[in-house]
């Protein structure tokens, strides 16, 4: 360990417990590798998001940001895996995204997508460490590259990787000391949020309300079938279904239906 290494390290350290933990270790990161933008979320099945830190360096308005952590999170592959119970470690969002997640309307919204470009969708690549702390509890910190800037290479992905261990400890201790009073159990037998059954309630049975949650965070009819063990073709009758009810004829109306109720929360 060089001397610089170690400073930032012992910068890190005295961090922890304080805002200043982001910054600490965006510069200790930097130091290895080059990236745009980074932030931190703790996720919680079925509680909001809260943005632990904002690494976004102004690029992202206040309206983004707090759709985003009102409901917009839902939709985000890194809320997923967290409350799934992905493995721990670091991700690329490509590795968690579902099939048709890039063409989705959470991808391509700048309205609740933090890091949307107005041109094409998702302006950069994003890699996250998962860090869970208990059931359905987990921080994802996470690192941004500008598309022109070039993807995370294997090399920087290994020299990241190898910093797991101290970033899960490092997490772990500020979550004790800082958001001790924020972290709840979830609550069992919940399948789905609070939010998906608030935009849906009273219009569309139980299957449809999942399958609705499915389509809205980026799975194709293949990817649902799958999931739920049926056919593409009762994925679609009950597609077809669900848009009857609702009164829409598209993923496109779904996904709007989803940000007027973000807009009126």
């Amino acid at each position: 360990m060089t001397k610089d290494e170690a400073k930032g390290l012992a910068t890190v350290i005295e961090a922890i417990g304080s805002e200043q933990l982001g910054p600490a270790l965006d510069a200790l990161l930097r130091s290895k590798l080059p990236f745009e933008m980074s932030c931190g979320y703790l996720f919680q099945f079925n509680q909001p998001a809260l943005l632990v830190h904002n690494g976004y360096n102004h690029t992202v308005s206040e309206r983004t940001l707090n759709a985003y952590v009102r409901g917009g999170y839902l939709l985000d592959p890194f809320y997923v895996a967290c409350v799934n119970e992905h493995p721990a470690g670091l991700w690329r969002m490509s590795e968690l995204a579902p099939d048709s997640f890039f063409s989705s309307g959470f991808a391509i919204s700048k309205d609740i997508h933090p890091c949307v470009s107005s041109d094409y969708g998702t302006a950069v690549e994003e890699v996250g460490f998962i860090i869970p702390l208990r059931p359905q509890v987990a921080i994802v910190y996470s690192l941004m590259r500008d598309h022109s800037s070039g993807d995370f290479s294997t090399t920087e992905m290994d020299v990241l990787s190898a910093m797991e261990p101290l970033l899960a400890s490092v997490f772990a201790q500020h979550c004790r000391l800082r958001y001790a009073d924020c972290l709840r159990d979830a609550p069992e037998g919940v399948v789905l949020e609070d939010a998906f059954v608030a935009i849906l309630q009273g219009q569309l049975t139980e299957t449809q309300r999942f399958i609705a949650k499915l389509l809205l965070q980026g799975h194709s009819n293949a990817s649902i079938a799958r999931q739920l063990n049926i056919s593409d073709g009762t994925v679609k009758v009950h597609k077809h279904n669900i848009y009857q009810r609702l009164e829409i004829s598209s993923n496109a109306e779904l996904f709007r239906l989803f940000i007027d109720y973000l807009a009126k929360a």
